[in-house]
């Protein structure tokens, strides 16, 4: 297999197909606003809807430097605990915020697809690309699980689920 085969399997894994944890896609399905925003009480944690955000923003990053874009100015300023917030983003509705991430990572997954080995070892800003991108797929499937997490807090997390 490949770097750039192994990636791929990776990046889809993490976003929309089922392996040994559930997808991203999945955790979000079915999420209402309130669910989106809902906090345990007393509990300093991020909701669902910073979660997505954070993972929006940081997954924008990734297509950005892939595509040899460069990085919003306004963005450098922003703290990471400021991606969490709508506002890093244009105050999404959570709709857009869920339709935004689905797109952006078709866009990652099409700009991973067309590197071969060679040029994922080509340097973007941070690093290597493949390692860039390695990354944020670790960096996704550590907040997929804390937003898991908030819905099983919440009773919205299906008790069995079936993954066959």
């Amino acid at each position: 297999m490949s770097k750039r085969e192994l990636l791929l399997d990776s990046y889809d894994h993490g976003y929309d197909q089922e392996d040994w944890f559930p997808p991203l896609k999945d955790a979000l399905d079915g999420v209402s606003e309130a669910q989106a925003d809902w906090k345990p009480e007393g509990a300093a944690v991020n909701s669902i809807r910073q979660n997505a955000h954070h993972i929006l923003f940081y997954k924008l990053r990734l297509l950005r430097a892939l595509r040899g874009e460069p990085q919003p100015p306004a963005e450098e300023k922003l703290s990471n605990d400021d991606t969490f917030e709508a506002a890093a983003l244009g105050d999404p509705s959570w709709a857009d915020a869920v339709r935004r991430l689905a797109e952006a990572h078709a866009a990652v997954r099409e700009e991973l697809a067309r590197r071969d080995d060679m040029a994922l070892e080509q340097p973007i800003p941070e690093s290597k690309a493949w390692s860039y991108a390695n990354s944020i797929i670790r960096h996704d499937a550590y907040h997929l699980g804390q937003i898991i997490q908030l819905r099983k807090l919440q009773g919205s997390w299906p008790a069995r689920r079936s993954f066959e």
